[in-house]
């Protein structure tokens, strides 16, 4: 298994440019597929967040694969190649490893520690595995990833010490004006982000929250989860005529909120409204924080805040967890990568055990049959305890990371005596003094 990873995020690029790469789910989807279609791709999926998006392939040639994808993601950017290229990022193989793993346990979020991101790895899976673009080789990575996610979050107190981003956020925008008791919220969507907007805004206690989406359907499912209102997209502009917070995270491609749609529905209002457009692209026109009241926060102004805080944030816990998964899956993939060695090597002592008792019978044919049996569990048994240290010392120097010559190898492998080594190489039989 070679991992290739080629991605770009908010650590890489602006918002405006990862906003000409969201994608929703058929583009995703698209995107899969095409890389893996690619000559030297083997396996593919991709993960596809608000701040994120990242190729994750099985790939044969490093540098072909490598070309490939990059082209993919310019061109999904509509940009050129010289001003794409500076914000992509690439990982190979054990780096690969590592940086998916630092991604599920949520040290790589733009809130370190957030729990949206394992379930956005654990959609990759299941994108992959549909498409069937993910095999073996990714299957086994990204389940390993899942797990090492569950855990940080199991064995530390990452959840406490970096919230979710719609908590971050409203912290962020409402905390200093007293929070959200006793005011009026509304969530523009129903995915799994409205869905977090809402428990959170419930949570913290809001007056009253009510939910609006193009499909009325889904935000009625979705109020009804948490007791909530419901509305119909159309119908937004009466929600905010008197609103104090509005939280916007659909997966539109277009403005769902105009400067002249807030302004009319305000009216003459000029209380405070705080605006947070957690969408990528963004679902609120950047306009609205010229009005009267109205303040707006976008994942770019989120980005540089929890950039600042998470210099204080204790991740040390979770960083040793990565850090030991990390070295125990490469340790088990090398490993593993000398079981067909092993295999072949005890098939061919078989086979020449085999061999030789053929040749004993044709020799002595009139051997007989149990004294011929007592011979072949002699043999096998030589054979076994030849072969026994050898492939038990190759799967252990297989885990280690640090190269050895032929010759330690060769020492290792038999576990020889270094004494022993060293006389034979200066042509000494030990206890029978220079050699003839």
């Amino acid at each position: 298994m070679s991992v290739l990873v080629v991605g770009i995020s908010h650590k890489s690029a602006p918002v405006a440019v990862l906003e000409r790469l969201a994608l929703d789910a058929d583009g995703v989807s698209k995107l899969v597929t095409d890389v893996s279609a690619c000559e030297h791709v083997l396996e593919a999926t991709a993960i596809a967040t608000c701040n994120r998006l990242e190729v994750y392939a099985d790939v044969e040639r490093f540098h072909g694969s490598v070309e490939e994808l990059s082209r993919m993601l310019v061109e999904q950017a509509g940009e050129t190649t010289e001003a794409m290229l500076p914000h992509l990022y690439v990982h190979y193989d054990d780096g690969a490893v590592s940086h998916l793993f630092h991604v599920a346990a949520g040290l790589d979020s733009m809130v370190v520690g957030e729990g949206q991101i394992l379930g956005q790895t654990r959609e990759a899976l299941r994108v992959g595995q549909e498409l069937g673009t993910v095999g073996p080789a990714l299957n086994l990575l990204f389940q390993q990833a899942l797990r090492v996610g569950k855990r940080s979050h199991a064995e530390t107190d990452i959840d406490a010490a970096a919230p979710s981003l719609v908590t971050a956020a409203l912290h962020h925008t409402t905390e200093p004006h007293g929070g959200l008791g006793g005011r009026k919220v509304v969530v523009l969507g129903a995915g799994s982000m409205a869905a977090l907007a809402t428990a959170t805004v419930t949570r913290m206690g809001a007056r009253e929250v009510v939910v609006a989406n193009r499909s009325l359907e889904n935000a009625e499912r979705l109020a009804a989860e948490y007791d909530v209102s419901a509305l119909p997209l159309a119908e937004l502009d009466t929600a905010l005529a008197d609103a104090d917070v509005l939280i916007t995270c659909t997966g539109a491609t277009g403005i769902l909120v105009s400067a002249a749609m807030l302004a009319t529905a305000r009216g003459e209002r000029t209380e405070r409204l705080d605006v947070i457009d957690l969408a990528l692209p963004h679902d609120v026109d950047p306009d609205v924080a010229a009005l009267p009241g109205v303040e707006l926060t976008g994942l770019a102004q989120l980005a540089a805040v929890l950039d600042a805080e998470d210099a204080y944030r204790d991740v040390v816990g979770v960083q040793e967890i990565v850090a030991e998964e990390v070295k125990a899956f490469l340790a088990a993939r090398r490993q593993a990568s000398v079981t067909p060695t092993v295999v072949a090597l005890r098939t061919m002592a078989t086979g020449v055990v085999e061999s030789e008792m053929d040749r004993l019978a044709t020799r002595l044919p009139e051997l007989d049959e149990a004294v011929r049996a007592e011979v072949r569990r002699t043999v096998h048994r030589v054979a076994e305890k030849l072969l026994h240290q050898p492939t038990t010392r190759v799967k252990e120097l297989a885990a280690e990371s640090e190269p050895v010559s032929y010759a330690e190898a060769l020492a290792e492998l038999f576990a020889l005596d270094p004494q022993a080594v060293s006389a034979v190489t200066r042509g000494i039989v030990p206890g029978e003094g220079e050699a003839r």
